[in-house]
């Protein structure tokens, strides 16, 4: 560990599994960094309130096994979330509760954090969260049990999962485990514990296809990040703009979805990244070309503006979410022989992201 800084049927099993002892909450094994933590009664038990920052088990070597705590929260917004196969600060496994969204879809999530950028844009529906009804100012217990590349939550009722998650995003790995609560929201926990084991048997197992169609753009040219602002109002991409800037290749996942945080590092200012594609047309056509991203996108053809949008949070509503999918489309006028796509996709909070796929692909290769 490095140094801390489409549903198709359920199987179910009998096994059913527990965490050790509690840990206390004064005990030296506990590495917290939050703007507020402190510990005090609540309800009958000794709890540690947390805002802004992370609680972990540092010593901990957490790769499978079970989590258990308590949690307590008032009807406002917040996220009470746990955390596991901890690298650093930066790159972890998440899940948490928002007691704002009480009996909503989006009641909880679970998402992977990379480079520092959680991505619950990106990660959003059947899978990563469940429409569950809190109870407030109360006491709630949680477990998550986690097994290689999958996992399942438990809220309230820890016989039954009321989430069963079939693609953990980060590799696996052992790291630290413990708590995470953003600056959003004061929170209670209890009778935190955790118990590591090799691939704990999962009680209910949700088998989902998210294989990507024909046509997905699935490998990616990204640049290092620069500045939004670097790109001006020109309707061409801005000369020299791209010269200096060094290139990673990224796989999109099978689902299609290019998450650039895995690559990419956001700063204040160098919140943009090319995510380029070549693409082969043995003729002069037209083809449509689908697609999905997070934040903001200026798409260029060949060296010239093709498409400028906006999918952040409430840019298209005062509900709307920012969700990626195929939201947008485009008819490219292709020429006979190479053609460059260039995606410009700037990032504010929630994930970084970015699809691409072809109605058909009759006539057209992929360079890698």
């Amino acid at each position: 560990m490095k140094p801390l800084a489409g549903l198709a049927g359920i199987i179910l099993c009998a096994s059913f599994t527990t965490a050790s002892e509690p840990i206390p909450f004064d005990s030296p094994r506990w590495q917290i960094t939050a703007e507020e933590n402190q510990i005090e009664q609540y309800k009958g038990k000794t709890s540690l309130v947390l805002r802004g920052g992370l609680a972990l088990i540092a010593d901990a070597e957490f790769t499978d096994g079970v989590i258990e705590y308590s949690c307590a929260f008032p009807d406002a917004r917040a996220f009470v979330g746990a955390t596991w196969r901890v690298q650093d600060a930066a790159n972890r496994e998440e899940f948490y509760i928002r007691p704002h969204q009480s009996g909503n879809p989006d009641a909880n999530q679970y998402t992977p954090v990379f480079n520092g950028l959680s991505g619950w844009q990106l990660y959003h529906g059947e899978g990563y969260g469940a429409p569950i009804a809190y109870e407030f100012d109360t006491w709630l217990a949680v477990k998550i049990v986690v097994s290689g590349v999958e996992a399942e939550v438990y809220i309230g009722d820890l016989e039954e999962p009321v989430l069963f998650i079939d693609d953990l995003k980060r590799e696996k790995s052992s790291g630290a485990v413990g708590l995470a609560v953003p600056n959003f929201g004061t929170v209670r926990y209890a009778d935190f514990r955790f118990e590591a084991s090799d691939t704990p048997a999962l009680k209910g197992r949700v088998e989902r296809t998210r294989t990507a169609p024909a046509g997905t753009v699935m490998a990616w040219q990204v640049s290092e990040p620069f500045a939004e602002k670097a790109l001006g109002d020109s309707t061409e991409i801005a000369p020299g703009i791209e010269e200096g800037l060094g290139w990673t290749a990224l796989n999109s996942e099978p689902s299609g979805l290019a998450n650039l945080s895995k690559v990419s590092v956001l700063g204040r200012e160098t919140n943009t990244v090319f995510a380029k594609v070549t693409v082969v047309s043995d003729r002069a056509q037209s083809k449509t070309l689908s697609f999905g991203y997070s934040d903001r996108l200026r798409l260029f053809h060949n060296g010239r503006l093709l498409y400028t949008g906006n999918n952040g949070y409430r840019s298209r509503d005062y509900r709307y979410l920012g969700t990626i999918g195929y939201f947008d489309a485009v008819t490219l006028s292709l020429a006979k022989g190479k053609n460059e796509l260039w995606f410009a996709v700037s990032e504010s909070f929630g994930g970084w992201g970015v699809q691409a796929a072809f109605e058909d692909i009759d006539g057209l290769t992929f360079v890698e």
